[in-house]
């Protein structure tokens, strides 16, 4: 097996580095378009956003529709397509973060090289200037005539990268170089690909369990107790530590403040939904960060129906609910848990006592009242204790410091 395929076979197992990544896929004229079906289906399972561009020749292989079903975007072909303010071939150029052209036929590989825009594709090819991967694929005379020969070195010396055919069975009964590679092979290129681009994977293997956002209790069966939580940090907490090679877990309470692409997104509502998504994962963890605001206290005996008013005030019994930090705390192996204290006084005080109290290795403390700090804003200024210290931060904006979080538990 080729170097890169091992090395994505390994890095394959610990991360999905594809999640959340634009690949645009050019597809030329050839039989090998029956692969880009199953390649479309892979890489949406690794949460890939695709585009699609099929020349004229690829079309008549392979219907657009198909390609709509398995890869869920759209395809592009029409060269003229478009409006004034949006050209669309200038538009996929600048969304993509990578492009693929699978199978890259003889004659799109010949006209790339000599800078032919006659079609969709290769005027978006001209409009690119990102990373380019080629997986070409013809009958093996074709391949080593010397025309092609030149033209797949010009593209290289160009800085495409070319995914090399395998020797096989081909389409003209014959057996010999040109079979287009496998696409299990092409995702394992691409994985390889982007994880070289990304130098900060340093969380790569750990799984982190992030909870964020509110719960709510029940009053009856309208309304409920909750509190002012956003879920911005926790969001942003599980975003960084994607985007830093863990596996994440989010058990989000009602919120939504932004998309968490690569994610494994768990929605609940009381605290005994959180409780429980925590426990499904908790054993396999190595980190839990409780960023979320479970809501204290819950009716004792909430209404299943809408309670009426009748002209007195309600009375509602408020009973304590467990504490999910210390919950698993009390139960953790060798995890790592962080929890939070948004406090409106003693700040450094409180914070110390429920680090002690409910056996946490750091607690992130903030002062409800401090400007910039709390609630559904995008900083924060927080202080970070442990057993043996306290660490004052500067207020910066939630991205970094989740980042900062993130640092601890490396």
């Amino acid at each position: 097996m080729k170097s890169w395929k091992e090395k994505s076979a390994r890095m394959s197992e610990e991360l999905n580095v594809l999640a959340g990544k634009n690949i645009l896929i050019g597809v030329t004229g050839g039989i090998a378009c029956y692969k880009i079906l199953e390649l479309c289906s892979r890489l949406k399972k690794k949460n890939a956003n695709l585009k699609i561009i099929e020349t004229a020749a690829a079309k008549e292989f392979i219907k657009p529709a198909a390609f709509e079903t398995m890869g869920k975007c759209k395809v592009y072909s029409d060269l003229f397509e478009g409006t004034n303010d949006q050209v669309h071939h200038i538009e996929l150029a600048r969304w993509a973060d990578i492009f693929l052209i699978a199978p890259a036929s003889a004659n799109t590989i010949a006209k790339m090289a000599n800078g032919i825009a006659d079609n969709f594709l290769t005027s978006t090819y001209l409009a690119y200037d990102k990373d380019l991967i080629l997986a070409p694929a013809m009958n093996t005379v074709m391949l080593h005539n010397k025309a092609t020969i030149k033209n797949l070195q010009t593209l290289a010396d160009y800085g495409a990268m070319i995914i090399q055919p395998e020797t096989g069975m081909l389409a003209c009964n014959t057996i010999g170089d040109g079979r287009m590679e496998e696409p299990e092979n092409i995702v394992m290129y691409l994985e390889e690909f982007f994880a070289s681009k990304d130098s900060n994977l340093d969380l790569a293997g750990k799984k982190i369990i992030v909870s964020a956002g509110p719960t709510i209790e029940p009053i009856d069966y309208v309304r409920y107790i909750t509190n002012r939580s956003s879920g911005k940090m926790g969001y942003n907490i599980a975003n960084e530590a994607r985007r830093r090679g863990a596996e994440v877990i989010l058990v989000s309470g009602p919120v939504n403040p932004m998309d968490t692409p690569g994610i494994t997104k768990i929605e609940v509502k009381t605290n005994e939904d959180m409780q429980n998504a925590i426990d499904e994962h908790f054993a396999s963890s190595d980190v839990l960060i409780m960023a979320a605001a479970p809501v204290d206290y819950k009716v004792a005996n909430p209404s299943d129906k809408k309670i009426k008013k009748n002209g007195s005030n309600l009375d509602l019994n408020l009973v304590e609910n467990v504490d999910i930090v210390k919950y698993f705390a009390d139960k953790k192996d060798e995890q790592t848990i962080v929890g939070f204290a948004a406090e409106t006084d003693d700040l450094i005080d409180n914070a110390k006592a429920k680090l002690e109290s409910k056996g946490l290795d750091y607690i992130i403390a903030n002062n409800l009242k401090d400007e910039g700090a709390g609630f559904d804003v995008d900083t924060n200024l927080v202080s970070i204790i442990s057993k043996d210290q306290v660490k004052n931060l500067d207020l910066m904006k939630k991205t970094e410091l989740a980042n900062v979080i993130l640092d601890l538990i490396r």
